[in-house]
């Protein structure tokens, strides 16, 4: 396939799940890889199974909520390959759950630096990467939770991915006319170990499966096909978008 053919990416948030899937996936179609994530184990694991296949990648382990951290996995990606086409900035966490009037002000604010202002971040850093090679996409991971189907207790976690759809759409327009594309993902449940913490019992995982129109939750792979699509050129026309990848979850809870 090699849609990803001699471009350059950075995937955070690739130590595990829809990351991870994705850091594969754009080896596997021709692209170099620089993955990031907080845990060095998995990251230079992750690097080594690339190798093995044959792919390129490089890592770097540190803290998405830093800029020093955004800057320095931009400069590794130019001084190991050259450029930058591609950057899907994955990295999130659910923040503080429960009741909003409970929620602590330094959970909200941990919620938002991790969710909405690291992908700010990466994205303040990737793009004049980008501009140099005249074109680039920028992928976001948000979520259906923060477009029409939040649920209680989830008011960190929806308004941080609720705030990427809001910057997905600033920075379509602010850079497209320089070739950049700009677009953010919104899966529904996906397969991961976070999901798997989350519902730890046979009833919770029914519970959510039976909430998606196709009865079942995605795969990683699944999501990072979508990823692929939207890095690839066949979304050369496709900016400002936020892409629903959810099972119809988003059409059951309306």
């Amino acid at each position: 396939m090699n849609r990803l053919d001699g471009k350059v990416a950075i995937v955070t948030g690739a130590s595990a799940g829809i990351g991870r899937a994705t850091a594969l996936l754009f080896a596997a179609e021709g692209a170099k890889v620089v993955v990031a994530a907080r845990r060095a184990s998995e990251l230079e694991a992750l690097v080594g199974e690339i190798k093995a296949k044959g792919g390129d990648a490089a890592f770097l382990a540190g803290d998405v909520t830093s800029e020093a951290y955004a800057k320095a996995l931009v400069a590794l990606a130019l001084e190991r390959f050259g450029r930058l086409d591609v950057a899907f900035n994955n990295a999130g966490s659910l923040g503080e759950p429960g009741p909003s009037t409970q929620v602590s002000e330094a959970g909200f604010s941990a919620a938002l630096a991790t969710n909405l202002t690291s992908a700010f971040l990466g994205a303040k850093h990737q793009i004049p990467a980008m501009l140099s090679g005249g074109s680039g996409s920028v992928i976001f991971t948000s979520t259906f939770v923060g477009y029409s189907c939040a649920f209680p207790g989830t008011a960190s976690y929806a308004a941080s991915k609720a705030g990427l759809i809001g910057l997905t759409q600033a920075l379509a327009a602010e850079f497209g006319p320089q070739g950049i594309r700009v677009n953010a993902i919104l899966p529904g449940a996906v397969d991961t170990q976070m999901y798997r913490d989350m519902n730890d019992t046979a009833e919770s995982q029914g519970f959510i499966r039976n909430l998606h129109a196709l009865k079942r939750v995605a795969m990683p792979e699944e999501i990072a096909r979508s990823v692929l699509y939207l890095a690839s050129d066949d979304a050369s026309f496709v900016t400002g978008t936020a892409s629903l990848v959810d099972g119809g979850v988003s059409i059951t809870r309306t």
